[in-house]
């Protein structure tokens, strides 16, 4: 794969806002007016996950927090106050955790294999590792438990969003946006959706009664 150098990014910049410019010499005076995007969107920090190419979205639909291996934790100011912003102020409709196969971060938790800062930010994926022993190994090889341990982590992470302190106001609110966890295949350009529980998460009061089945 060819790769483009550190002086390519600035005349693709260039050649970028002169072809926004040409189709509307208007579109960066509208873009500086503000921002209403309806998705918030957390993935995983992986270069190969080109968000608003692959999703064919434009500047200004989609607000955008990532990290390795798509981790909500409670204990991330950013990740907290991203979404505290984005439900509160920009008020999006959609809360998206997407991860992805060939994901690194989960091989290196799998395989034990991670150290330094990595390790202790992988800990909760060697955690489902250790929860969901029994299902891993009875899949017929590591590709497929690979790609298992994505889609848990992913239901994980959506879980972990429903713990925060900002989704229980949005929820006594009435203004909860809808949930959604998602896995892109680097194999095919192709994004999945995953099913929540969510009458599991009722039950356990993690969703409203009233939330879409």
């Amino acid at each position: 794969m060819d790769y483009h150098s550190y002086e390519d990014l600035l005349a693709n910049n260039k050649r970028w806002v002169a072809e926004r410019l040409g189709e509307d010499p208007d579109y960066f005076a509208k873009l500086a007016q503000g921002q209403q995007p309806p998705f918030l969107y957390i993935g995983c920090s992986d270069s190969r996950k080109p968000l608003n190419t692959m999703t064919q979205t434009k500047p200004g639909e989609v607000f955008i927090h990532r990290n390795i291996a798509n981790q909500v934790s409670l204990t991330d100011m950013n990740l907290l106050s991203v979404l505290e912003y984005a439900i509160e102020t920009l008020k999006v409709k959609h809360v998206i955790v997407c991860g992805h196969q060939n994901c690194g971060g989960i091989e290196a938790a799998y395989r034990g294999t991670a150290t330094g800062l990595v390790e202790n930010w992988v800990t909760p994926i060697k955690d489902l590792c250790v929860v969901h022993r029994e299902e891993l190994d009875a899949l017929p090889d590591d590709a497929a438990r690979l790609n298992r341990l994505a889609e848990l982590n992913v239901l994980s992470q959506v879980r972990n969003v429903l713990k925060t302190s900002v989704v229980h106001k949005a929820v006594k609110q009435g203004t909860l946006p809808r949930l959604h966890g998602w896995i892109f295949q680097i194999n095919s350009g192709l994004i999945y959706e995953l099913k929540l529980p969510v009458a599991e998460w009722k039950a356990l009061g993690l969703l409203p009664d009233d939330y879409p089945a």
